[in-house]
């Protein structure tokens, strides 16, 4: 009887290398020597399980994609009301810091993407299914009256998403150029105009970021 394969387990366990050296060195430095290293194996073993340092990278990008756009989903699920879905939704996409190894990760990769199409095709989905979630949930709040939208609920929610993601690179860079707190107050000011809701937490009070989450 034919042992099973260890090729899924030894894929899983150089995908992790690769993350972690991606955070620690970035991916303009990055090689595959650093990953066969990291894994305690030769260079030309970590090609056997993937072709190119590029396939490897690009297996890091889908889970660490996957894994962002299920936490926000999930975040914006915990509740029901639209204006609560909404605060919940922009509190889970704007990056802690240069700590947040998730977000940092994400952008890391999204270097690539303007180079390589496979790539570009990830970050493309990853801005898609971010569109459709802040959709959703302007479109319900439009539809039970707790919303008055301004303009199209799909063009809110891409500038949403595009708010987000150009406040992001100035929290994750070695010197933040601003808090989180301040960028979430920038995109709740944008929402609340866009939905001429004020988007009052419960309690009056602010909820305080999360820590750096990690990848």
């Amino acid at each position: 009887m034919a042992r099973p394969s260890k090729a899924p387990e030894r894929r899983a366990e150089l995908i992790e290398v690769a993350r972690r050296a991606l955070l620690e060195r970035g991916v303009l430095n990055l090689r595959l020597r650093d990953v066969a290293e990291g894994a305690g194996l030769s260079p030309g073993s970590v090609l056997y399980y993937f072709p190119t340092l590029a396939d490897l990278l690009q297996e890091v990008q889908r889970e660490a994609v996957a894994r962002f756009c299920s936490a926000r989903e999930q975040a914006a699920n915990a509740t029901t009301k639209p204006s609560d879905r909404l605060l919940a939704m922009i509190r889970s996409g704007l990056p802690t810091g240069p700590d947040d190894e998730l977000c940092v990760l994400l952008y890391e990769l999204g270097t690539i993407a303007r180079r390589d199409p496979a790539y570009a095709a990830r970050h493309i989905t990853l801005y898609e299914q971010q569109v459709r979630i802040y959709t959703g949930i302007l479109e319900a709040g439009a539809a039970t009256g707790e919303f008055t939208l301004t303009a199209e609920p799909v063009s809110i929610a891409r500038n949403l998403v595009a708010l987000e993601d150009g406040y992001g690179l100035h929290l994750t860079q070695a010197v933040p150029t601003m808090e989180t707190a301040t960028a979430e107050a920038m995109l709740l000011s944008y929402a609340r105009t866009a939905t001429s809701n004020p988007l009052a937490p419960v309690g009056g009070a602010e909820d305080a970021p999360e820590k750096g989450r990690n990848a």
